[in-house]
């Protein structure tokens, strides 16, 4: 079933290629501007040839940090006139009197084509690649033609970020203790064994991503945040989605809330606990937070907590942001574009489309690494874990279409589900919000709006990391920090004029945040389950093995 959209809602309907379209209109009608910026280029090209540059990679960029960049003046000079002309082609971005999102787009896809001609990208224009090769006797290039070859047939085309060969599901990675619990044709529900005498009072309920698969809370055993709440004496369970095919096309947000209805009362009911704490996480947090509002308009006060995790819900509070409105709705478009019409989402092609914004990263990194360098990807779990995705059906991918055309969430009533209006200020309880700085998917501005949207307190986390780094931060880690601000503020400035830093990661302090929010502790239960929902299966399930589980029906 689809979710009902306020029909007097706004969309706003504009795309890249309007953005692109702007460009070309406003670079032929300002021609000044445009011969300008070519003068600037010129002169910035002649100082790179002379020496006379002084311009330097952003920090945080290793492209150039093989010290024949510097040592060489023919490497030096060929860096500093990329740079110089990546500098003119933001700069002309800016001075074109582009609309905010329509310039922001045109740095990123400037940005794009600047990325892919990196010196750095060939095997002449990279001194590293060149001094293997002469080290190898050319045996790298041999190397990195094989991996060409098998990324080609294997990845779509990309270059590979992993090497999955030492990973597997239920082996190495999603091993804590457990059992699925509940299983219905959308999901099963996994309970986790209890690791102490006694436990919280209040279980946590966790609602992943669609388009990935749970086991991002359930990695190897040290960084697992399901296994670290397990040991802080919590009743975890999450939900692990079917993998939809051609069939499902037809599941789409309401259907995904009502599922998630029927696994909460199956917690109720295993917990014997009338309420629990909600962990949602992207995706996962909006249908989260559908669901409690849903909850709300139906009088079912089952929420002690809602925790969201990188997830924007207001797309109007970083509307004008650098990716704000590109990363979510536009990538779901592309992405669409490359699946065709199957009925399905691949999650595969999203990811192609996530990893174009941030090429030197996520693309030209492993191009090097693979072809030129001539080496296998890294062994990573969360780089396993990001190449493991499913599918989106496509009546949710059209309903999370429209969520962000509309900005539904941000508007009372905006959404309705099962026929009741729903409202994010009818969401009462304590709210845990955590954003990553440097995520380009949920820009942490963003995600920061989410506070004045629900009914309750709120208690904002910013992590220094990335988008699924802010999630995947065990205890020990040397580099993680976070900061906090118990005082007065209704902006992200504000916040973070205001925070304290705090060093660790902060999965010690959600634990102790949801301690505060729970009842009181009682005996741990011997087995997972009940009388009326008894295992199944041994965690981690069936479905997030993938084809093969019990189908839908």
């Amino acid at each position: 079933m689809s979710a009902h959209i306020r029909g007097d809602l706004p969309r706003d309907g504009t795309r890249l290629a309007n953005s692109l379209a702007a460009l070309a209109t406003a670079a032929g009608t300002r021609p000044v501007e445009a011969l300008q910026s070519l003068r600037r280029s010129g002169a910035a090209l002649l100082d790179a040839a002379l020496g006379r540059s002084t311009l330097a990679p952003a920090a945080g960029d290793r492209r150039f940090d093989d010290p024949a960049w510097q040592g060489n003046p023919l490497y030096r000079g060929l860096m500093h006139g990329h740079l110089a002309l990546v500098r003119e082609a933001h700069r002309l971005a800016g001075e074109l009197e582009l609309s905010p999102r329509d310039e922001a787009r045109t740095r990123m896809a400037l940005g794009m084509v600047a990325d892919t001609l990196a010196p750095t990208n060939t095997l002449l224009g990279n001194p590293a690649a060149l001094r293997r090769t002469l080290d190898t006797g050319g045996r790298n290039l041999l190397d990195g033609a094989r991996n060409l070859v098998t990324d080609w047939r294997d990845n779509g085309g990309l270059p590979a970020m992993v090497d999955g060969t030492a990973f597997g599901v239920g082996e190495n990675l999603a091993v804590t203790p457990g059992s699925v619990v509940y299983r219905h044709a959308m999901l099963e529900l996994v309970q986790y064994r209890a690791q102490t005498q006694k436990v919280h009072g209040t279980p946590l309920f966790i609602v992943p991503p669609q388009i990935n698969k749970y086991y991002i809370w359930d990695l190897a055993p040290g960084r697992s945040l399901i296994e670290h709440l397990v040991q802080q004496g919590f009743q975890v369970f999450v939900v692990s989605w079917f993998d939809p095919a051609a069939a499902q096309a037809g599941w789409g947000l309401e259907d995904y809330v009502l599922a998630l209805e029927e696994a909460m009362q199956a917690v109720r009911s295993i917990s014997r606990a009338p309420q629990m704490h909600v962990l949602g996480a992207c995706s996962g947090g909006i249908t989260a937070s559908a669901l409690l509002s849903y909850l709300a308009a139906k009088g079912s006060d089952w929420a002690r907590s809602l925790t969201l995790l990188v997830s924007l819900l207001d797309v109007q509070g970083i509307a004008d942001s650098s990716m704000g409105l590109f990363a979510h709705l536009e990538t779901l478009e592309l992405a669409r574009s490359a699946s065709g019409g199957s009925g399905v989402l691949q999650g595969k092609d999203l990811a192609k489309v996530f990893a174009w914004l941030r090429p030197n990263e996520l693309i030209w990194n492993y191009w090097v690494n693979n072809y030129l360098m001539g080496e296998k990807p890294p062994t990573f779990d969360v780089l396993y874990w990001n190449s493991d995705t499913t599918r989106l059906p496509a009546r949710l991918h059209a309903d999370f279409i429209a969520l962000l055309e509309t900005n539904a969430l941000a508007h009372d009533g905006g959404l309705s589900i099962d026929g009741l209006p729903l409202s994010l200020a009818d969401v009462a309880c304590d709210s845990y919000i955590v954003a990553g700085r440097t995520d380009h998917i949920t820009p942490w501005e963003g995600c920061y709006q989410t506070r004045r949207m629900l009914g309750g307190r709120s208690e904002f986390v910013l992590t220094s990391s990335g988008h699924v780094q802010s999630i995947v931060t065990p205890p020990g880690g040397k580099k993680a920090s976070f900061l906090t601000n118990a005082g007065a503020h209704d902006t992200p400035e504000r916040f973070e004029a205001g925070s304290q830093a705090n060093e660790g990661s902060w999965w010690p302090h959600l634990a102790a945040w949801l301690a505060q929010r729970s009842d009181a502790p009682k005996r741990a239960p011997q087995r997972e389950g009940g009388r009326s929902h008894p295992p199944l299966c041994a965690a981690p399930g069936s479905y997030v093995l993938g084809p093969g589980g019990p189908a839908a029906e």
